[in-house]
This record gives structure tokens, sequence and C-alpha cells, in this order.
């Protein structure tokens, strides 16, 4: 892959000659990879990320419209996850973060006419710790409102000046329930709920994302669990919920894993409207 080939979607398969070499050598897909770590050796303009894709005029990644840069590298192994090709890092085009300024420069003006900005996604963009806030606070130079879309599971590693850089986090919080959400992402739920509520005593805006699967994540108590932690959460301004769909499919198929979704259907309006109902018993804002 080549830099001229970042603009583009989300849901297209992207797997770099490295990255596929890194992976045969990783021999577990699913498994972490030893270069899945942030470790930095340039400065200033020569910092290098690694990105899977830049998405231009989004509307669902947050306030107004949004360039959306997807990162590579992540530690959560999400049942559902439609972005599998972001799990290892060197999956990802390596960018200059001055390139990665110039390819957002040309677009800051429409963005904040829209009252829009930068959404950083993934992925984990915390994987990329050093690259994602220096981007950031270059972001806010030009200024643009930053946002970013994370599990917050490595939200320990951010000081509260890096936390600061953003001014919206669109955490994913995958399960009320410590079991569900290990079953669903292969990790531990308590980081994400120690990094929310340190967003919330910090008076940082955030939005919560919920991803409703049937037969997964949906179960009345589980829901209920993260009704209550939401409520909690002072600086929450909403919650999302997003329905299951089956457009990350191809990918898992194409990477020769085992998906255990395959015969799972989108959430019908009756499911919808009970999980709706729940956050809105709570007096939240549910979308």
């Amino acid at each position: 892959m080549s830099e001229e080939s970042l603009i583009g979607s989300r849901f297209e398969l992207k797997v770099s000659p490295e990255g596929e070499a890194e992976n045969k050598v990783a021999h577990d897909y699913f498994a972490p990879h030893p270069g899945d770590v942030d470790q930095p050796t340039q400065e200033a303009d020569d910092l290098i990320g690694y990105v899977h894709s830049w998405e231009v005029g989004s509307t669902v990644d947050g306030p107004g419209l949004r360039f959306v840069g997807f990162l590579t590298g992540c530690s959560v192994r999400c049942q559902y996850c439609h972005n599998p090709d972001t799990w290892h890092k060197f999956n990802g085009v390596p960018v200059p973060l001055s390139r990665a300024i110039w390819q957002i420069s040309k677009y800051a003006d429409v963005l904040k006419v829209t009252q829009g900005g930068i959404t950083i996604s993934g992925g984990e963009p915390m994987l990329q710790k050093t690259f994602l806030i220096a981007l950031l606070r270059r972001c806010h130079q030009l200024g643009l409102h930053t946002a970013i879309e994370t599990s917050g599971r490595l939200g320990a590693k951010l000081s509260d000046a890096e936390v600061r850089e953003i001014d919206l986090h669109l955490l994913d919080i995958k399960s009320g329930d410590p079991a569900v959400y290990e079953t669903v992402t292969r990790q531990p739920l308590q980081p994400t709920l120690d990094y929310a509520r340190r967003l919330s005593e910090m008076g940082r805006p955030m939005w919560v994302r919920f991803v409703l699967v049937p037969g997964l994540t949906d179960g009345r108590d589980n829901v209920e669990k993260l009704a209550d932690i939401c409520a909690e959460l002072k600086t929450l301004q909403r919650v999302e919920i997003l329905p299951f769909h089956q457009m990350g499919r191809e990918k898992w198929h194409r990477l020769g894993l085992n998906y255990t979704l395959e015969k799972t259907e989108p959430p019908g309006v009756e499911l919808l409207d009970r999980v709706h109902g729940q956050f809105r018993a709570r007096g939240l804002t549910v979308y």
C-alpha cells in the first residue's frame, strides 16, 4: 500500500506487505504482536504513524463534518469488529506527522465552517499514543475540534495534559457486565471504567458508544449495568446505540479468521426500543 491509497473507506480491506510478513511471524492473528507497541524513534515532523485510511466528510464520528483517521494497532479482539485488518500496527501505511497534517489542513476551513473537526479512530488510537497526541496538538493549532474513538483501556498511559488535547472522547464501552465484556473482547472491563470515571472527574466531554449484538450484548441485565455506569458519568453528553451489522464479515473471511457471528442478524425494532428505553430511564440522551 502507498500513502496515495489512504483516502477511502474504513470498510476496505487493507493489509500492507510488511503487515502480511509480520502476521506470518505472529502465527496467531488474534494474539497481540510484539510490534504493536508505541515505540517512536523520530521527533517532531518526522514522527511516523501507521494509518489504515483517511475518511473525509463523515457525519457519524462526532459533531459536524469530520475528517476521520483510522490508525492501526489494537489490543482488543471484539467478536463483531468490522476492521480486523487494523489489529496489527504494521498493517498500516507509515505516514510522517507533517504529511498527515498537510492532508488534514486541506479540509480545515470546511471542517471549521460545519463546526466539525478531526476524529482519530482505529484500531485503538492510544496504541500509537505519541503520534496521536502530536497530531491532535497540531490540529488544535489549526483551530480544529479534536475527538478520538477509543476503548479507553490504555487511558492510564496518558497524562492529564495529553487528555486535554482531546476535546471529545467517543468511548466504546462494549458491555456493562465484566464477564460479557471479556467474552466480547478477550480483555477486562475495569481499565475502561477507570478511564471513563477519570474523564468525568476531569470535566472532559464524552459520548458512550455501545454496539448492540443480538445474543451477545443484548441481555437486559448487561444493558442495565451499562446504563447504571453511564448515569454516573457527569460529563456524558449522549449514548449512541450502534446496531450490529455484517459489513465486516468479508474481511474476516479474507483474512482466514473464524467469524463466530456468521448467522447473527441485526437487532430488530423491538429490541432497539427496549434498549433505548433502558438508557432513557436514567435520564440519558440516547441516539
